[in-house]
């Protein structure tokens, strides 16, 4: 393998080559930022207004309660949290004690919970009061040491609420001490090429470093103390948990926390509070872009954006920045990776359609199938080296060997890289499906439809789609001489998955595309749909 230094993208950092990374926990950011800026707003809310100092009280108290009640370093505790300032608090806390996040959606139903429960061995879960009937339910087949739900006005007498402990506990004196390089700080759900999920493991070390990469993607544009973070992305997303969060706070800026990505609330408090800094997703940009009365709102506030999770589409790019004046540095990440590998430079220069350069410190090189270096507009499967890349999977050493080898993240996913060092991604060798920003996994989503009575074969597929990024299609092939209603299949599946998961269109179909040795023909199915016309409603 080449020197890092003499890849081409190398010379648009001085630092690239000697990145400071500090030999610190997440905890770490909390408290200097606490010490420095005690007495500026750390989270606006709702009309609720956080300080720093009263932050890293409440997180010292919740960590003191959890002490008490004799939480151990490496313990696994459950964040079941919407975007509240609970999930910042409980993060940071779990943090101190030197416990081990395991990020949770709350809208998963009792099935998805359970998988995760069972993998992970989670002796602690903290649910919003929306989640508290899914894991009621899993509590009869799995059984938490403590469960505690916030945001709750009643009690019950096997959960506990969190708002309590905030009031009733003593703060500790200092966090615990944890191994930056091999204590896991959060363990971060992802899917395989068996579709089964694995829990990426993320260390002290991988979180601190991807915030410091990012940090000096921006330079000296980013002013320490005095940025404001528009955070609507999910925090148990890995991309809102860093770039939403961990990251603000490293250098004492406000986070402005929204629960939800509701459109118009979203810009009345962008024009009472003037973020400067937005990591977005392409939906989110794009319904700024096309609000009727947008320009009234002041989103020229924001300086730089960056934007995950799916391709944002050019036309949207342009018009965004035109909008606003502000830049927005398009990236690619992984869970595995913390999870950003790549970004456009901000203040450097950026190519429409690309994902950018390597991140500070970020090695990348596309590679044949037998794991020959390909030169520049050659497609391959992409590799990474760098200090974000993750452990390994949480009690996986299968999938780990499979993924990390000779120090080099195999991403499964195609891509290409331009002569200046720019990536491209054109594929994915996983058949994952991103919508909205969330991963689907199209195994996991079959076999909840092989589980309905009445259906032979299922197929699902990500459709490209200009608003969602993609759209989760399933083909499927009813049971001999019996009906079957598309809709009726759909309400069955939102018994036994999360929103985002269910298939947006169901096709009924009397067989399904197979070669000669009965191995399903998925690519042909996209192409089907590509063919009639689809394209028009692609990503870009």
């Amino acid at each position: 393998m080449n020197n890092m230094k003499k890849r081409p993208w190398s010379k648009q950092y001085k630092n690239n080559e000697h990145l400071q990374i500090p030999e610190k926990s997440l905890y770490y950011f909390l408290s200097q930022s606490a010490q420095k800026y005690g007495d500026q707003t750390a989270i606006i809310f709702e009309d609720e207004k956080i300080k720093y100092s009263q932050l890293k009280e409440d997180v010292d108290r919740l960590a003191g309660a959890w002490k008490q009640m004799g939480f151990k370093k490496g313990d696994r505790i459950g964040l079941m949290l919407g975007n509240h300032p609970h999930y910042c608090l409980s993060y940071y806390a779990a943090q101190a004690l030197g416990l081990t996040v395991v990020q949770i959606n709350p809208m998963y139903t009792p099935r998805e919970l359970l998988h995760i429960a069972n993998d992970s061995q989670m002796s602690y879960i903290v649910g919003d009061s929306s989640a508290r009937q899914t894991i009621f339910e899993v509590c009869k087949q799995y059984r938490f040491d403590y469960i505690f739900i916030s945001q709750s006005n009643d009690g019950e007498n096997q959960f506990t609420r969190l708002e309590d402990l905030f009031t009733s506990s003593t703060m500790i004196e200092s966090p615990v001490e944890v191994d930056v390089y091999e204590d896991i700080a959060v363990i971060q759900y992802t899917g395989g090429t068996t579709g089964k999920t694995k829990g990426a493991m993320l260390t002290h070390y991988n979180l601190v470093a991807n915030v410091v990469q990012s940090r000096v993607m921006y330079g000296d544009k980013m002013e320490i103390g005095k940025e404001m973070t528009l955070t609507a992305t999910p925090l148990y997303h890995v991309y809102g948990m860093t770039s939403g969060m961990n990251l603000p706070i490293n250098i004492g800026g406000v986070i402005l926390l929204f629960k939800k990505f509701e459109l118009d609330y979203v810009l009345e408090k962008v024009k009472e509070y003037q973020p400067t800094f937005f990591p977005g997703v392409p939906k989110m940009y794009n319904a700024f872009v096309n609000h009727p009365d947008v320009e009234q709102y002041g989103l020229n506030c924001l300086k730089f954006c960056s934007c995950g999770s799916a391709p944002l589409p050019v036309e949207v790019l342009r018009r965004f920045e035109e909008l606003t004046g502000a830049v927005i540095g398009e990236g690619f990440g992984l869970s595995e990776s913390s999870p950003s590998t790549h970004r456009n430079p901000p203040f450097g220069i950026r190519k429409a359609g690309s994902v950018g350069i390597p991140m500070p410190g970020t090695d990348c090189i596309i590679v044949d199938e037998s794991g020959n270096e390909l030169g520049p507009n050659t497609v391959g499967e992409l590799l990474i080296k760098g200090p974000q890349v993750m452990k390994g999977y949480w009690n996986n050493a299968e999938e780990t060997k499979a993924a990390l080898r000779n120090g080099w993240l195999y991403t499964g996913d195609l891509a290409t890289m331009d002569e200046d060092g720019y990536f491209y991604i054109v594929g994915r060798k996983k058949e994952m499906i991103i919508v909205g920003g969330f991963n689907i996994y199209p195994q996991e989503v079959e076999g909840v439809l092989y589980e309905h009575p009445l259906v032979l074969e299922a197929a699902v597929v990500g459709i490209p789609h200009q608003e969602q990024g993609e759209i989760v299609k399933a083909y499927v092939v009813p049971k001999d001489g019996r009906t079957l209603d598309p809709e009726e299949l759909r309400e069955y599946c939102k018994t036994k998955l999360t929103r985002y998961k269910i298939p947006k269109e169901i096709e009924l179909r009397e067989s399904l595309p197979r070669n000669t040795v009965g191995k399903l023909l998925k690519r042909l199915l996209v192409k089907e749909e590509l063919d009639k016309g689809f394209q028009s409603n692609t990503r870009g």
